[in-house]
């Protein structure tokens, strides 16, 4: 049975196709792996060329909705996003609100504060068969951040693995998808701009209570160590901008 689509107007005329085959997607009327019809009878069916529906094709293509296939029995096809994809796309959605100032420093701060709050109680609350693997990655990170000649760049990725085993160790994969944007997006642009005026040690102190709380299953210290990270993160944040606003006068 053909697939009834909604009527698109002339301006914009991608993106609305995009939105009406994206829609067509999310509610089911297109299943995963089911074949586009063709760029000839899309832009027949749209009333457009075939270059305007190309370029809707590509639009979600970035959006890993859909797939493209060559030879005899290709075509595009409906994708199902990976959750990595899924994620990776969130992250970057939410570095680009970051740059134009649509995500501010508090509201980054309480998010973080309150979806891995939430993960640290969970990996509080696991056995010690199940938190030894998120543990060792832990200890393994926290070493490599008390080595002096580790570079800025090094140690902020070490500080973004240290996070991401937190929230790895809680084993909720919605809150794993939605930690991705805080842990591998939120996070590097927080380093990045506070790494002149944060000291090492107090990182590295944050993270040890907080490694040693969880070898504790302690959930209620695990979180007070969050949260002291997060007010110095927020506080360093500050004096970086007030340096950058003192160098500007």
């Amino acid at each position: 049975m053909p697939v009834e689509f909604e009527s698109v107007v002339t301006a914009s005329a991608a993106k609305q196709i995009a939105d009406s085959l994206r829609a067509a997607i999310m509610d089911g009327r297109l299943k995963v792996d089911e074949r586009l019809p063709t760029e000839e009878e899309l832009a027949q069916h749209f009333k457009v060329s075939r270059p305007t529906v190309r370029e809707a094709l590509k639009r979600l293509a970035a959006q890993h909705l859909i797939r493209s296939r060559r030879g005899p029995t290709g075509g595009n096809f409906v994708a199902s996003p990976t959750p990595e994809d899924a994620a990776r796309a969130l992250a970057n959605a939410t570095t680009l609100m970051v740059a134009v100032g649509d995500i501010q420093l508090d509201e980054m701060a309480t998010a973080r504060l309150e979806l891995e709050g939430v993960c640290c109680r969970l990996a509080a609350a696991l056995n010690d068969e199940a938190l030894a693997g998120p543990l060792a990655t832990l200890r393994t990170e926290l070493e490599r951040q008390r080595d002096a000649a580790l570079t800025d760049e090094e140690f902020c990725a070490s500080d973004v693995r240290f996070h991401r085993a937190v929230v790895d160790a809680a084993g909720n994969a919605l809150l794993s998808y939605l930690m991705h944007a805080v842990v591998e997006a939120l996070q590097p642009v927080s380093n990045m701009i506070i790494y002149r005026v944060r000291e090492r040690e107090a990182i590295v102190g944050f993270h040890s209570r907080l490694l040693q709380a969880l070898e504790r299953h302690d959930a209620a210290g695990a979180t007070a160590a969050l949260g002291d990270l997060v007010a110095y993160t927020r506080d360093r944040y500050r004096a970086a901008l007030e340096k950058r606003a003192e160098r500007a006068r």
